[in-house]
């Protein structure tokens, strides 16, 4: 029998595997954070003035979040290794 309507479009335009492990996702936020980083970092220094100053802020929040995946990155590593 032929379906009569369509599949209806997905709900999200992106979506993640339910099985990624959680040391992967945390590997690619950060390397993601990494990105922003040197992007506004080097926008930063071709700015002057009030755009430069929001963007080393931007660029400071960025290196904050950095250090936070990071650690729980470790502590995931840490739990994961028999003692």
């Amino acid at each position: 029998m032929k379906k009569l309507t369509p599949n209806p479009p997905s709900t999200t335009l992106f979506t993640l595997a339910p099985d990624i492990p959680c040391e992967t996702l945390l590997i690619q936020a950060s390397e993601t954070l990494a990105s922003i980083n040197a992007m506004t970092t080097d926008l930063a220094f071709e700015s002057e003035g009030a755009n430069r100053h929001k963007l080393l802020a931007t660029q400071q929040l960025v290196v904050l979040g950095e250090l936070l995946v990071e650690r729980v990155l470790v502590l995931t590593q840490n739990a994961q290794t028999p003692q």
